[in-house]
């Protein structure tokens, strides 16, 4: 009796997750440097393969605590101010990426600048029309948005599996379909990542985001199979509703991106 609970918070038990986490991700740094100095990709992929370990693990975990009844409505209130502040974290590291390009697009002069008299885009870069491929990748993300929208309106106020299941498996093939169109809009580039501090911003602001639309992607995959495990019910959806607010993150974030460097940008 001395050691019963009696109250609604979740006392987590030791876990080693967060030392692998920190390692992996470590070691996957140091591989990304020593890749950019051409001596392979070995030691990045391992590092990437130990940080989907603990993601994986960790987040299962999360799931079984959830099932045994530890996420209380107290602690379901800190998960989704966790995952609110995760989001500002995001917004900030975008806006470093948008300040670079605005700085260098409003002043493109300096010493340092590769900016030819003032001159932006710098002279001989051929930027995308950003009213064929963009314009339509940008329709073909709001739409995955819709999708999960629909999923989760069908949880939230009908209960409805099957809606849930469509809206998510449309969200999921219209998040890897804009995945799809930006490698191939890539390969067609008429400039590149170095030497020009255009393709540099270019490709770092619009490839994070790449990278986001692709795990936001993988999300939504995991609550497609959970909802196909039975999990999440109208009350009870903290990981749907997270994955949801991240993949409207990635939409907002890509009309920026879409307004500021495609179209006002060129």
């Amino acid at each position: 009796m001395a050691h019963e609970k009696n109250h609604d918070y979740h006392i987590l038990a030791p876990s080693i997750y967060p030392f692998i986490g920190a390692v992996g991700a470590f070691i996957m740094l140091y591989g990304a440097v020593l890749w950019m100095h051409e001596s392979g990709p070995w030691m990045f992929l391992l590092g990437l393969l130990v940080v989907l370990y603990t993601m994986f693990g960790w987040w299962r975990e999360t799931i079984l605590e959830n099932k045994a009844g530890d996420h209380t409505p107290v602690v379901k209130i800190g998960l989704r101010y966790g995952f609110i502040l995760f989001i500002m974290s995001e917004v900030m590291f975008f806006s470093a990426w948008f300040w670079t390009f605005f700085k260098h697009a409003i002043y493109p002069m300096g010493p340092q600048s590769p900016a030819v008299d003032g001159v932006w885009p710098p002279v001989g870069i051929e930027v995308f029309d950003p009213w064929h491929l963009p314009l339509i990748n940008t329709l073909i993300l709001l739409c995955s948005g819709a999708a999960a929208t629909w999923a989760h309106h069908a949880l939230v106020h009908e209960d409805n599996r099957k809606d849930i299941k469509n809206g998510l498996l449309l969200a999921i093939l219209l998040g890897a379909l804009f995945t799809v169109f930006q490698l191939y809009e890539y390969s067609h580039a008429a400039f590149g990542f170095g030497g020009n501090i255009y393709g540099a911003t270019f490709f770092m602001a619009t490839g994070f985001h790449g990278v986001h639309v692709f795990i936001g992607t993988i999300f939504l995959l995991v609550c497609l199979l959970r909802v196909h495990a039975g999990h999440f019910t109208a009350e009870n959806h903290v990981g749907f509703e997270a994955a949801a607010w991240y993949w409207h993150f990635v939409d907002v974030v890509w009309l920026f991106l879409f307004a500021s460097i495609y179209i006002w940008g060129a």
